[in-house]
């Protein structure tokens, strides 16, 4: 289960962490226990934040938690909660998670000076460069990659060449990805 996007941007404002990397939600966890004394693991916010694919449903305990960190009594009363006129399909402008691109999709981005690379997504937050300017990524390499942010490091969990492990990849190091885009 993924929390809806406005409940999502309540624990932005309320953290003061943009929540847009997996390991933001060690923060927030921390941030959690200790504003309500509860504590929610990382996984369980990495999964109700759509990081992680996985339609498992939550306790009741984790999302009265969740409520009670932003100022409500319990889930209930923050599910009620009026949206305001804000939706989303769990994308953004700034940001591409793995857990919402289809299969099939294809993924490009650009990083500074003058680094182009295009990814097959093959599912499971596992990618095959197709097309790559400039960039150490070669045609053919396969990536693990959890989500894209513009302005912020592409930060590759592992890459394969062929069946050998390259270990772990960044791009765009200082100045972050240039742009990120879903192609269909």
């Amino acid at each position: 289960m993924k929390i809806p996007f406005n409940i999502i941007e309540q624990l932005k404002r309320k953290s003061g962490n943009g929540l847009r990397l997996p390991s933001d939600c060690e923060y927030l966890s921390l941030d959690i226990e200790s504003k309500t004394g509860v504590r929610i693991g990382a996984t369980t916010l990495k999964r109700l934040l759509g990081f992680a694919s996985d339609e498992r449903q939550p306790h009741t305990s984790t999302l009265d938690a969740i409520a009670r960190y932003l100022g409500y009594k319990h889930w209930d009363e923050l599910a009620k909660m009026e949206d305001k006129g804000n939706s989303d399909f769990g994308t953004t402008d700034e940001e591409v998670r793995s857990a919402d691109v289809s299969p099939g999709s294809e993924v490009l981005f650009t990083y500074l000076p003058d680094r182009r690379v295009r990814l097959h997504y093959l599912g499971g937050c596992r990618y095959r460069v197709v097309e790559s300017e400039n960039s150490k990524l070669l045609v053919g390499d396969e990536l693990e990659v959890q989500n894209f942010v513009l302005h912020h490091p592409l930060l590759a969990v592992n890459v394969w060449r062929g069946c050998q492990s390259l270990g772990p990849f960044t791009a765009g190091r200082v100045s972050g990805l240039s742009s990120v885009k879903v192609l269909s």
